[in-house]
């Protein structure tokens, strides 16, 4: 899961975000790592020694998704993945997105940017004043 608010931890550095969460409780063959998660998000790797409170929203964004597939999800979940992201950094986000759909992983993604939303998505569902 990767809530809205990130909720990744303020005292430790990126490289210690994504070992807290480290599990392969399902033994899955190729699990995430920290170095494919450095592989497929390499602005992390460049920071990997930086506290969460010096890192930029998108890089903050790119923790969280990281720290959640370090627990080697069958399902990610995204609440307001790109929500205050500059344009740039929300591209990256999808991008990453895309990826980790090819590779197979199912992914929900409850977001408001349908545009984008909608390249991604295989089913959709439109909720108006909920």
């Amino acid at each position: 899961m990767v809530p809205e608010g990130r909720q990744i931890f303020p005292n430790l550095t990126v490289h210690e975000n994504l070992i807290a969460t480290a599990a392969n409780r399902m033994a899955n063959t190729t699990p995430w790592t920290v170095e494919r998660i450095y592989q497929m998000l390499p602005q992390l790797a460049e920071r990997k020694t930086r506290m969460e409170n010096l890192l930029s929203g998108g890089e903050q964004q790119m923790l969280a998704i990281g720290r959640a597939l370090m627990t080697n999800p069958f399902l990610l979940i995204l609440d307001e993945a790109t929500e205050g992201l500059a344009p740039m950094i929300r591209q990256e986000i999808w991008t990453c997105l895309a990826h980790l759909k090819g590779e197979g992983l199912a992914i929900l993604v409850i977001d408001q940017n349908v545009e984008d939303l909608a390249r991604l998505a295989e089913c959709h569902y439109v909720i108006e004043k909920g």
